[in-house]
């Protein structure tokens, strides 16, 4: 990943390997392991690691891909581990199991194992990239290490125990990230888990439960079957404060704009004040709320309840409040809503049309 990334980076500044290796100051040997993944830029020592950086936005890199690079170096550590680990018992230290990902680092082992481009990277790519021979057009692993690494993250959840927070993390991250694999019956695989008692189609309330079930139902949403995700927000979601509040943390840091690193689940169930700016979560979500049809019902859920929890959002940013109404047009002319997604991006509307939102959710 790593490589793959540093290679799309030299494209766009745009350098050839040998005159990039002089900028640098590195052999172009070294500078092509780097880009091959035989000499792995992670394994860089931290100080010449910063300066390379450092150069490649001096050299006109686009600095959000020079920061990608991290995601990258992310993605290639889990995606070693899981690979790596093949037919062990998973345990608290696996990668899955002790960390939470964010939308981005998802997104870039998501490249690498069904060759779908991450947002963080495509909205950089504005040059073209001239390539000489064949060469792969993503970083995309081998179909044997593909088939290991889906095989092995759907063991970890099925031998993981049944209780603990941990358990839930790693089961609920196995179960989106293996929505990446195409052909895969993520309907038959998740009745045997339930059937199993491993995991669970809705839960009333916060809980690292509460979470797995969220992703479950993601899961299966991405894989092209909508319903448990809306069975999920009428029955765990709606008109229960602690999980609205918990769906909107989740958001926060999913999205990235709570960047604080999280071990487990819990700082979802976080109350008061947040860390995280309502403002920039609308906006977030408003921008995605007519891109990812999988997700609309869940996109309009929260914008729903955020602004009942934020009251005030839609006079703050009225730049913002403008996207959205178009984007709520847009679906609200359309056939794909379900009647609770209807009534509520209905309210919406009536909010964004007198310039407020209601004060009741009904």
């Amino acid at each position: 990943m790593t490589g793959f990334l540093f290679k799309v980076i030299r494209e766009q500044i745009p350098r050839t390997q040998e005159e990039l290796a002089a900028d640098l100051g590195v052999d172009k040997s070294t500078l092509q392991g780097w880009e091959s993944g035989r000499r792995p830029l992670s394994a860089t020592k931290v100080g010449n690691l910063v300066a390379v950086r450092r150069k490649l936005i001096r050299l006109g890199a686009p600095p959000p891909l020079v920061e990608a690079l991290n995601l990258a170096m992310d993605a290639d550590f889990i995606l070693g581990e899981i690979l790596i680990s093949a037919g062990d018992q998973p345990t608290g230290e696996h990668p899955l199991a002790s960390w939470v990902l964010t939308r981005d680092t998802t997104h870039m082992i998501g490249w690498a194992v069904s060759g779908v481009l991450p947002g963080v990277v495509a909205a950089q790519m504005n040059l073209p990239a001239a390539r000489r021979g064949p060469v792969a057009s993503a970083p995309i692993l081998g179909a044997a290490d593909r088939s290991t690494f889906f095989n092995t993250l759907r063991q970890n959840a099925e031998r993981a125990g049944r209780e603990g927070e941990d358990v839930a993390l790693l089961r609920r991250q196995v179960f989106y990230l293996s929505s990446y694999e195409r052909g895969w019956d993520a309907a038959d695989w998740f009745d045997g888990m339930r059937r199993s008692g491993r995991l669970t189609a809705s839960v009333s309330g916060w809980s690292p439960r509460w979470a797995e079930a969220r992703s479950v139902a993601a899961a299966l949403a991405r894989q092209g079957d909508p319903e448990l995700l809306r069975d999920f927000i009428a029955r765990s979601l709606t008109e229960n404060d602690a999980a609205e509040n918990a769906n909107l943390n989740y958001w926060a840091h999913w999205l990235g704009l709570d960047s604080r690193p999280q071990i487990d689940d819990s700082f979802m169930a976080e109350r008061g004040r947040p860390v995280w700016d309502a403002s920039a979560l609308l906006r977030q979500l408003a921008v995605r709320l007519d891109r990812a049809a999988e997700y609309t019902d869940l996109y309009v859920h929260s914008i729903w309840a955020l602004l009942i929890a934020r009251r005030g959002l839609l006079d703050a940013d009225p730049h913002v409040a403008e996207d959205l109404g178009a984007r709520v047009r847009i679906l609200l002319d359309g056939d794909r809503l379900s009647s609770q997604s209807r009534r509520e991006l209905e309210a919406v509307y009536y909010g964004l049309r007198i310039g407020g939102f209601g004060t009741t959710r009904n």
